[in-house]
């Protein structure tokens, strides 16, 4: 049963206990937006009451509360009225008033992670502090499963819940998943990113990273580690390659796969998952690919040069940097006009990638090979499928 009319219930409520109604009017309004009351969920009572309300809207907090609250008890929303008198919410409120708004929020956060109504990160989908319109309806699609699962008494694990109701297809989308929607609008945006030149070289990926790259071996990582775990041990060797050396600093500084004691490796715990797990030891080594360096113009220097790598192109490492520059620099790095503030994300970049096996580099010409191409695809499509979070000022 669709639940009432809002002018109706507010007509009701003036009626009954006019001295609420205009209190109850202006509550409803930040609650639905304009929209039925039907399509609200117990996640935006939730945020409203103890997000929304003490920091967005003026006036008598725990009245507009109460004031709400009847208004929904008429329109026999019970469960929601009961949150608007609960005593979480009134000790939420109280510490908005009291100790500020971080102490509130904070106090906001742990009330909403205890509804269990709040879909959690799963492996396929971390979600965004700043959400876009689908990611925001895929949110709350997975908010009222889980609020329905609750109410029906099924006992479900709320990941699991989470993870099939974000990758089965659904009606309503039109055979479409919720996950699939929320890559393309996350993968939209990275193409979408500063500057022309970036745009434009960025623009076929958005097709092509939609679908998970398959998992490649990288036989030299896999061969250090396993010498460092049989028997505890790998001893150093005198005169390494230069690769060889890059390597074991990869492995040891980058990954924490292996750890050094005098002339000695040992493999870590780290290390003893990645080789127990090809999934796991590919993941690592492609987001190692765009990790956030000291300056993030530098994942954006990165970023390009995977790009102009991925299909296999030779280029000479001073082609390399000059067209890196000039992408970069068209996305409003000022430092990235001086290709020697370019050269070192580059070039590091190139060294991981050869010290992998991924890539041929010397002073003539870079290439990476077919699962260095691979690997430049899943790294660009990590990046581009990260969550979007607030930027810290500190």
């Amino acid at each position: 049963m669709s639940a009432p009319d809002v002018t109706a219930l507010l007509a009701e409520l003036e009626r009954s206990e006019p001295d609420l109604a205009e209190e109850a009017r202006t509550a409803v309004e930040w609650l639905t937006g304009g929209e039925p009351l039907e399509t609200v969920t117990q996640l935006d009572v939730c945020e409203f009451l103890w997000y929304t309300l003490p920091l967005k809207v003026g006036g008598d907090h725990v009245r507009l509360a109460h004031s709400l609250g009847r208004l929904l008890q008429l329109g026999g929303l019970e469960r929601y009225a009961a949150l608007c008198e609960s005593t979480t919410t009134a000790q939420i409120l109280r510490t908005y008033a009291r100790e500020g708004e971080d102490a509130g929020t904070s106090a906001y956060q742990v009330a909403l992670e205890a509804t269990g109504v709040l879909p959690p990160d799963v492996p396929d989908l971390q979600w965004s502090m700043i959400m876009g319109p689908e990611e925001l309806g895929a949110h709350v699609a997975c908010s009222a499963a889980l609020e329905l699962a609750i109410v029906s008494g099924d006992s479900v694990d709320p990941g699991a819940l989470t993870k099939r109701w974000l990758t089965e297809p659904r009606a309503e989308l039109g055979g479409d998943s919720w996950l699939h929607r929320v890559h393309g609008e996350r993968l939209n945006r990275w193409v979408l990113g500063r500057g022309p030149a970036r745009r434009e070289l960025a623009q076929p990926f958005e097709v092509r990273l939609h679908a998970p790259v398959s998992v490649q071996p990288l036989p030299g990582l896999h061969g250090l580690l396993s010498l460092a775990a049989s028997e505890g041990s790998l001893p150093m060797r005198l005169a390494p390659s230069a690769e060889a050396l890059r390597l074991r600093e990869l492995a040891e500084h980058e990954l924490g796969a292996i750890s050094r004691n005098g002339a000695r490796l040992s493999i870590t715990e780290h290390g003893r998952r990645l080789l127990d797990s090809p999934e796991a030891m590919w993941d690592a080594v492609t987001r190692l690919l765009l990790a956030r360096g000291e300056h993030e113009f530098e994942v954006s220097a990165r970023e390009a040069a995977l790009m102009l790598l991925a299909d296999g192109a030779l280029m000479s490492p001073t082609e390399l940097r000059e067209r890196v520059a000039e992408v970069v620099g068209g996305e409003g790095w000022h430092p990235a006009t001086n290709l020697e503030d370019i050269a070192t994300p580059v070039i590091e970049l190139v060294g991981q990638l050869t010290a992998l096996g991924l890539a041929f580099a010397d002073d003539l010409a870079v290439r990476v090979t077919r699962p260095g191409q691979l690997a430049a695809l899943a790294a660009l499509r990590a990046h581009a499928l990260r969550p979007r979070q607030y930027v810290s000022a500190a």
